[in-house]
Parts: structure tokens; C-alpha cells; sequence
């Protein structure tokens, strides 16, 4: 076939040149987009630091709260097997100091029983903690109105002072709700006249001034909006300073008394109870022949 006049003749390799070229730039567009998805993120780096700082917190948690109900299992158990060796002890010294003091009459004997005998004195009696709350017939009136929910008795009249009305008065009619112009000022307003009204029920008058320098400031600004790296930080920040405080409730626990038998037992608390148990029972039999000797 002839070419058509003024048409420009393409052979059938310059089309495939042409098929190449039409064909180049998309080739170059998908290498280009591959190259930018194998780029990271500038925020994974940081996102994986806040994964792992999250696990490592929870793991440390959970070996805190084991750590914990084991203290706290072990004192329970040490209360309840021990106690009782501790007590007769406590009563056993009183008894020691008081057959001392009779015995020798020495002032110093004698304030030494007494400062012995506190030590294993009964609670006091419910009215000595509770006079104020009972009467000879049992719960006095206010406390019974208090229990069943009964004013107990008129409150104290308050009558603000002139300065106090005044003060009052300019704020009321400042931050008045009804001035609001949207609902998100309206709800501002009405939580700080919430807090002016009962400043003024109050007669508070220091505070009144401290609200009218408030509203005088106007409303905090608006927060900034973090970025996704400024939120990555500050959760950082929150883990690691919660850590920090786990750390300090760890080392509370370790240094307490029974956190310190624990550790020097930890695979066999039992045998370290019954071995203190011993040592006790041995230092109840010596107070006990000491005791007797005394009353010779």
C-alpha cells in the first residue's frame, strides 16, 4: 500500500520503537514507586521502639504482681504460724520486767514494765475510740442521722461579705451562659459559674478574686495537635516513666521485712518458716525458765 501524500511513512521497527517509548515511562513510574515503597517510614523506627518498650513494661508488671502476691501469701502465712510465738514473747518479757520491778523497786525497773506491758495492752475499748459517735444508748444522734442519711444538723449560716456580693455580681454578669455564642462557650461558662456560685455560697472571698483573675485570662488556648512522631515520644516518655515507678514499688517490696525472708528462701519458704518457728519456740522456753527463776 502507498502511503497516503503528507502522512509521515513509519516502518514496522520504527513502531516498535515507538511502542518501547510509549511504554518506557511506565516502566520508570513502577521501578519509582517500588524505590519509594521500600523506603521506611521516618515514624517505624520509633513505633517499634514503643512496641517493645510496651511488652518489656508488661512483662516486668506481671513479674512484679507475682512478686507481690507472693509477699503478700508469705506474710499472711507468717502471721498466722508466727504470730501467736511473737505474742506470747511480747507477754512473756512483760511478765520478765514486772517480777524485775517488784522484785528491786527501781524506778528505772519499773517505767521498763510499764513500756513492756503497753506493748501487749488490748486496743482500746469502741467508746474510747468512738466517744464523740456514742452515748449511753448507743450511736449519739448525729451520728445516727449521718448513718441513715438525716441532716444531722442546720449548716452554719455563711453572709458573704460586701466585696464578696460585688465580686460575685461582676462575674455573674461576665461569664453569664446566656452570652454564649456557641455550645462549646456555653458548657465553659457553665462549669465556671458552677465553680463562682459555690465560691459565693461559701463567702469565699480570696477565691472570688482568684476566679475573676481566672476569667479575666480567658480560655486556655487549644492544644497543638502532636504529630504522629510527637505522640510516639510522649508514649515513650509515659512507659518509661512508669517504669520508673513499678521500679520503686519493686524495691519497697524487696526491702521489706518479708520480702527479705523471700529472697532468702525463694524455692522453700516453708522450711524458712519452720526454721524461724524453731528459733522462737527455743526463746519461749528461755523466758519461760528466766520467768520461773523470778518467781522463786
Amino acid at each position: 500500500m502507498h502511503d497516503a501524500p503528507g502522512e509521515p511513512t513509519i516502518r514496522n521497527d520504527d513502531e516498535q520503537d515507538v511502542q518501547d517509548a510509549t511504554s518506557a515511562p511506565s516502566a520508570t513510574a513502577d521501578a519509582g514507586g517500588a524505590a519509594e515503597a521500600a523506603v521506611p517510614r521516618p515514624e517505624a523506627r520509633l513505633e517499634k521502639a514503643v512496641r517493645a518498650a510496651e511488652q518489656a513494661l508488661i512483662e516486668f508488671e506481671i513479674a512484679l504482681e507475682t512478686f507481690r502476691v507472693e509477699v503478700e501469701n508469705f506474710s499472711r502465712l507468717h502471721h498466722q504460724r508466727l504470730g501467736p510465738m511473737y505474742a506470747r514473747l511480747d507477754e512473756l518479757d512483760a511478765m520478765i520486767a514486772e517480777a524485775t520491778a517488784a522484785r528491786t523497786g527501781d524506778p528505772a525497773d519499773v517505767r521498763r514494765a510499764e513500756e513492756a506491758r503497753a506493748l501487749v495492752q488490748p486496743m482500746p475499748g469502741v467508746e474510747e475510740l468512738f466517744h464523740d459517735w456514742l452515748d449511753s444508748e448507743g450511736l449519739s444522734p448525729e451520728a445516727a442521722a449521718m448513718l441513715t442519711d438525716q441532716p444531722v444538723r442546720p449548716p452554719k449560716r455563711v453572709r458573704p461579705s460586701d466585696e464578696a456580693r460585688k465580686l460575685y455580681r461582676d462575674l455573674a454578669r461576665k461569664a453569664h451562659p446566656d452570652l454564649a455564642q456557641d455550645d462549646k462557650e456555653r458548657a465553659r461558662r457553665e462549669e465556671f459559674i458552677t465553680r463562682v456560685n459555690a465560691a459565693y455560697g461559701r463567702g469565699d472571698e480570696p477565691l472570688l478574686r482568684e476566679l475573676t483573675e481566672e476569667w479575666a485570662a480567658g480560655p486556655a488556648p487549644e492544644e497543638h495537635r502532636r504529630s504522629e512522631s510527637e505522640e510516639l515520644y510522649a508514649r515513650l516518655e509515659w512507659l518509661s516513666h512508669r517504669k520508673e515507678l513499678l521500679t520503686l514499688v519493686a524495691k519497697e517490696l524487696e526491702e521489706s521485712a518479708i520480702g527479705a525472708m523471700l529472697r532468702m528462701a525463694p524455692d522453700d519458704p516453708d522450711r524458712l518458716l519452720e526454721e524461724i518457728a524453731e528459733q522462737l519456740l527455743a526463746e519461749v522456753s528461755e523466758r519461760e525458765s528466766q520467768l520461773a527463776q523470778l518467781a522463786r
